[in-house]
């Protein structure tokens, strides 16, 4: 399976100058590319490479960064040559083996730059992640420059483990907002300390953006990416939990496929936001990719009604659902957590699924 692994670089001060000339040298090169390719109406990646390489190479970028560049304006012109592509500045490079070079003892790696190679340019990050690239790494790698650090992102090839074809059952996982995640073992990851955390960062934008000075601005700048990133680690967190349970117990997980959930979900004004500001999708990335690393089977089942049936009867009716937390059922007279019962009729669908899944063709 191939992980992108994120290692942070450590470069001084005249590293960095040579690491943003090559960034800035690849973005005009780019610039000049998209150009000439929609002038000359040229878009296949060999056709732009024989027509414009020797261009390329005479801003003084060497013959590696030269094709990577061209590559990239052939990939943007790939999905769309109805209007002409422009790169966004300071866009991610490509290096591969001949012009990235690793040291993974003395954790250090020598890069090309359009000043020369810097060589000896540290690296960190987690003990797992240097691991990773040490023993997996695999083909290119990205130099991106995020809010004034520098960062590669590296390609692994990481081993999977072997798939648990024949589950002990399912683990049902209810998306919401108010809840983030339900489990039917009764387990909830409740949403309500980030929906504030949200509100807060709202707010504060608010004013920020009323108040229009350069400090203002400065500090909005500061904070842009902040809570994408506080809400990429709580699904994270809570997708590793979720999958160690599973591998844990021996069962596979069911989640509900919210595909076009914002097209097919007609909220009031107020509700909007909070419903578009929570990526139901990250989660379910990271739940399938952190259980196929675990041998965990995911299924997605349909989420209809899964909130009004009875998970003990199968009584399905709208008045079952008193509230967003309270459910009765009106054929049983069950009573429990509206979800948690809905948690639990998913995982009975993901049985049914992996089920017929497991079946052989019968025409």
């Amino acid at each position: 399976m191939k992980v992108s692994v994120q290692i942070r670089l450590l470069p001084t001060r005249s590293q960095e100058e040579a690491l943003a000339a090559a960034l800035v040298a690849c973005d005009e090169a780019a610039d000049l590319v998209s150009d000439l390719a929609w002038e000359r109406r040229v878009f296949r990646r060999i056709d732009l490479q024989k027509a414009m390489y020797a261009e390329v190479k005479a801003l003084g970028l060497s013959a590696q960064p030269a094709i990577h560049v061209i590559r990239k304006v052939a990939d943007a012109y790939a999905t769309g040559r109805k209007k002409k592509r422009r790169l966004r500045a300071g866009a991610a490079q490509p290096y591969d083996d001949r012009c990235l070079s690793w040291q993974y003892e003395a954790r250090t790696v020598s890069i090309w730059t359009v000043k020369g190679r810097v060589k000896r340019l540290a690296y960190t990050g987690s003990a797992e992640q240097l691991a990773q690239v040490a023993a997996y790494r695999l083909g290119e790698s990205d130099l991106v420059c995020r809010e004034g650090m520098w960062f590669l992102h590296v390609t692994c090839e990481v081993p999977e483990a072997p798939l648990n074809r024949e589950p002990d059952g399912f683990i049902g996982v209810d998306l919401g907002i108010v809840n983030i995640a339900t489990t039917g073992n009764g387990s909830r990851y409740a949403g309500k300390r980030l929906n504030r955390y949200r509100e807060r960062q709202r707010r504060l934008r608010i004013r920020l953006q009323s108040k229009g000075t350069r400090s203002a601005k400065r500090l909005m700048r500061k904070r842009r990416c902040k809570e994408r990133r506080t809400s990429t680690h709580e699904n994270h967190r809570i997708a590793k939990c979720i999958v160690a349970e599973a591998e844990r117990t021996g069962r596979g997980i069911a989640l509900e496929d919210l595909q076009d959930l914002r097209e097919r979900v007609r909220l009031r004004k107020p509700q909007r936001v909070t419903l578009h500001s929570w990526s139901f999708h990250q989660l379910r990335e990271f739940i399938t990719y952190k259980a196929r690393r675990a041998g965990v089977v995911v299924v997605c089942v349909d989420p209809a009604c899964t909130s009004r049936m009875c998970s003990w009867c199968g009584h399905c009716d709208k008045r079952n659902r008193l509230d967003q937390a309270a459910f009765e059922c009106r054929s049983c007279g069950v009573v429990a957590h509206a979800d948690r019962n809905a948690a639990r009729n998913i995982a009975e669908r993901g049985v049914s699924c992996w089920a017929a899944v497991g079946q052989p063709y019968a025409a």
